[in-house]
């Protein structure tokens, strides 16, 4: 009996891990009534913190919103979880399970394509450069002998690769583990310029102690499309999610919500990102689609 009682447990075990890997996120929420979103702590106005365990922005709006709705789908009031994620666990954290909608600051490329799906894109972001106002800087090029920063696990560090190879500018990489530890690199004066999605950059800027101290710099360094991720072949949610996103535009609500957290003030210090949105993302929200940056390139 007790044999056979063990190889129950062992069965049941098995089951219910097959399950996890094979159901889709519908099915799991459904079951465990409960859903989990991966947030950034400081991916600008798109995702950020405001201490106490409590996460807003832009994605995290837009990612509210497709929970309503998968909540509608199950029938059900689901328990939403707030995990924290990096730019260098963020796709593992989705592809087993932890994370079941990614809503930060994560640009979609082929390379991880192959690893995870993303819904349409919400937000097109140009890369550039930020450094102190009066530091001289005005592009690239004047980055020769300078420490230069960037996120690691991010796509922004592949640009800098690319930028150095192409004009031969020969710069130092400092790393921050996340984006307030980049930004604090070039506001300590540990790195002299800080390399990444412009909408973080300004973000940042924003809520740092004198904003005046820093301005965005040079040219765009590469355009990327920025979108929410989920597990791969997860055609429900995928379809859920899209359907969401192509409601709130076409009810104006995503250009509401772009006005609500790029252009007006926001918490906790009622600061203005002050970015208008742009014709890409406007391209973006007319012409729905999950294009990786590399199509982006073509153009």
């Amino acid at each position: 009996m007790k044999k056979q009682l063990i190889a129950l447990a062992v069965l049941a075990a098995t089951t219910g891990s097959a399950f996890a890997q094979t159901a889709s996120t519908l099915d799991k929420v459904k079951a465990s009534g409960a859903i989990t979103m991966g947030v950034r702590e400081s991916s600008g106005a798109l995702s950020y913190t405001l201490g106490d365990g409590k996460f807003t922005g832009f994605h995290v709006e837009v990612c509210q919103r497709i929970i309503a709705d998968v909540e509608k789908a199950v029938g059900k009031k689901l328990e939403v979880k707030y995990q924290t994620v990096t730019s260098q666990n963020r796709i593992p954290l989705v592809q087993n399970g932890t994370v079941d909608i990614e809503c930060g600051s994560t640009t979609n490329n082929a390379t991880r394509q192959k690893d995870v799906s993303f819904l349409n894109t919400t937000f097109v972001e140009e890369v550039r450069i930020a450094v102190k106002a009066n530091s001289g800087i005005t592009s690239i090029a004047q980055l020769n002998g300078k420490n230069v920063a960037t996120t690691t696990g991010t796509t922004s560090v592949q640009t800098l690769r690319k930028n150095e190879r192409a004009t031969g500018v020969d710069f130092k990489e400092v790393f921050g583990k996340d984006h307030a530890d980049s930004f604090l690199l070039l506001e300590t004066g540990r790195a002299d310029a800080f390399v990444m999605d412009g909408a973080i950059l300004a973000g940042n800027i924003a809520s740092s102690k004198t904003p005046a101290d820093f301005k965005i710099v040079g040219e765009v360094l590469s355009v990327e499309p920025i979108a929410i991720m989920i597990r791969k072949d997860d055609a429900a949610l995928k379809k859920l999610g899209n359907d969401t996103i192509a409601g709130m535009v076409k009810s104006g609500d995503m250009a509401k919500l772009w006005d609500k957290w790029f252009v007006q003030p926001i918490p906790p210090k009622n600061t203005r990102v002050g970015l208008p949105v742009s014709e890409s993302t406007k391209t973006a929200w007319a012409n729905l689609n999950d294009k990786p940056m590399e199509d982006y390139a073509k153009k």
